[in-house]
């Protein structure tokens, strides 16, 4: 970590480094954006996200267990775009929970190349330390561990984690309100759309956002009201093509977006010229 933070002070403070793009913690972020903002260089920042997911009530159930299993559990959660808050409205919550626990006892984790592989392990012991830390916090916030939680022992070295999901949990929770980077998810309940759409909102992140359903009045005001930088309707929130702009409200990102046309502006400096007839 001191070898990185040396590297990586010396790319920051060096002055014939005139854009600087991060991607990252929170913490980290603010730290380079003050060093970079001193001295004027260009910054651009992607950091954090606590990304909600609502299931209305009118949702096919399929495609709900399907987008949050996706999003929450694919790529070992590992993705900063991850469903890790799961906002599930009254009508659909009890059938979507038990469908959605059948569907967690179902996948299959283990070494990430093999065929029959859904969730690989977590990246490294210190990610599984904070993963497992979480998990404990749920636990005594007052969350119930619905699924999940526990170690596994494959054939291969690695740091296996069951898939976990959290129910009866409030958005106060630090599980909700804190970045875990790992398999772990929550679900919150609601009474309608109103409070789904409040509860999603409620977080200091603002980087994704989904929600499924079949109405196209819900899909619309979500798109339009959500305080997040990319929104998907009947979509895992993580996975973009490369081509758009990446990026997040609040604490999500600063300056301009990545990717596509975007981030080539951002490499760019805009020069007006006049020549004489």
């Amino acid at each position: 970590m001191r070898r990185n933070s040396v590297i990586g002070d010396t790319l920051v403070d060096a002055p014939e480094v005139r854009a600087i793009s991060f991607t990252g913690s929170v913490a980290t972020g603010a730290r380079i954006a003050n060093k970079a903002i001193a001295r004027r260089a260009k910054i651009q920042l992607e950091m954090g996200g606590k990304n909600p997911l609502v299931v209305l009530d009118d949702a096919e159930l399929s495609i709900a267990v399907n987008v949050a299993i996706n999003g929450a559990y694919f790529s070992t959660g590992q993705r900063c775009t991850a469903s890790s808050r799961l906002i599930v409205t009254e009508g659909i919550y009890g059938r979507w929970l038990q469908a959605m626990t059948e569907r967690l006892g179902e996948l299959r984790v283990g070494h990430a190349l093999a065929k029959e592989t859904h969730i690989g392990p977590v990246v490294d012991q210190r990610q599984l330390q904070i993963d497992q830390e979480y998990i404990e916090i749920g636990s005594r916030e007052g969350a119930k561990l619905q699924f999940g939680g526990n170690m596994l022992r494959r054939d291969t070295p690695g740091f296996f984690l069951e898939p976990t999901l959290f129910v009866d949990s409030t958005p106060g929770m630090r599980i909700n309100q804190e970045e875990i980077f790992g398999p772990v998810a929550s679900v919150i309940r609601v009474k309608d759309y109103e409070e789904a759409l409040q509860v999603a909102n409620n977080t200091p992140f603002g980087l994704a956002a989904g929600i499924v359903t079949g109405s196209l009045k819900h899909a619309a005001d979500f798109r339009r009201r959500s305080q997040a930088g990319m929104v998907m309707v009947n979509l895992p929130t993580a996975g973009v093509d490369y081509h758009v702009p990446f990026g997040g409200t609040k604490a999500s990102s600063y300056g301009p977006r990545e990717q596509g046309r975007y981030a080539a502006e951002f490499y760019s400096t805009l020069k007006t010229a006049y020549v004489a007839p």
